[in-house]
């Protein structure tokens, strides 16, 4: 198994830049991340900058990477990642060519092997054995380079609720891998040491529910985590969910990975880290 590169006090929060200051252009989040006081940041899709530049960012401002993703496919398509789409392995293998490239000069902990979206014609088995056969070569491919392979179960809904436009459900509707169960048994089958799992607890709380008995029966096999507020995707400090409870228990778990804040700010990035203060989030004067 690959050890996790850090050990710092956790939760060891990370800043999405593509949710977290997006008032400025994603090159400049880079250093709103660093003033703020986080140590990491994660980002979804690096591949529309050179890799070189992002790396320099990442050092400049001293910042770990949690987190990318393999490409996405078309998005504007329908495509939400390739790895569970039967017909479409050369397409999957040459995205995580790219990735790969991506990952030896980023270094991020760890890279989500986006599964995609299931079509109900296609049989259930099939889509699942394709993913199995693209994980087992992701997650061999990913050691080579001591970078950990991890999936995450993504809530298949995307609507409005009663109660207007700050219940919106954010999810991918079809998205083929929802269940952290269903996860569980994936991971089982490839059987590879460098395969994990990427709980997000905003996804898990609309699927699931019983977010910290998951987190207790899965932390064996959590590699990242990440959250936001239910509903409306927004900050932790407000919802349903009692989040400071969740991280006085992924503390006591000892988990040692990263916590992405993967939420929609309800204003801006800044007014919005208030809750983050207690974790030693807090804005650096100069």
């Amino acid at each position: 198994m690959l050890e996790i590169r850090h050990n710092a006090p956790v939760p060891n929060f990370a800043a999405n830049l593509h949710y977290l200051f997006n008032e400025v252009p994603f090159l400049e989040r880079f250093a709103l991340a660093a003033r703020w006081g986080f140590r990491a940041v994660e980002f979804q899709v690096p591949y529309d900058y050179p890799a070189e530049q992002l790396a320099a960012l990442l050092a400049q401002h001293k910042l770990a990477l949690a987190l990318i993703d393999t490409p996405t496919g078309n998005w504007q398509g329908g495509d939400r990642g390739l790895a569970s789409v039967p017909g479409r392995e050369r397409e999957f293998l040459t995205g995580l060519d790219k990735t790969i490239e991506y990952a030896r000069v980023l270094k991020p902990d760890c890279v989500h092997v986006l599964a995609g979206v299931y079509d109900s014609a296609t049989p259930y088995e099939l889509a699942e054995d394709t993913f199995v056969a693209n994980l087992k070569m992701a997650a061999e491919a990913l050691a080579k380079i001591n970078v950990a392979a991890v999936i995450e179960p993504i809530n298949n809904k995307m609507e409005v609720v009663k109660g207007g436009e700050q219940y919106v459900t954010h999810g991918m509707r079809g998205f083929f891998l929802n269940r952290v169960d269903q996860a569980r048994r994936i991971i089982d089958r490839v059987g590879h040491e460098n395969l994990f799992l990427h709980l997000d607890l905003y996804h898990q709380q609309i699927m699931q529910g019983r977010l910290a008995e998951t987190l207790r029966e899965n932390i064996g096999v959590i590699r990242h985590i990440q959250f936001a507020g239910v509903p409306g995707r927004h900050e932790p400090d407000v919802g349903e969910i009692n989040y400071p409870f969740l991280f006085d228990l992924i503390d006591e778990l000892d988990y040692r990975g990263f916590v992405g804040c993967e939420y929609r700010p309800r204003t801006t990035a800044e007014a919005g880290l208030k809750w983050a203060t207690p974790y030693g989030i807090s804005l650096t004067k100069f």
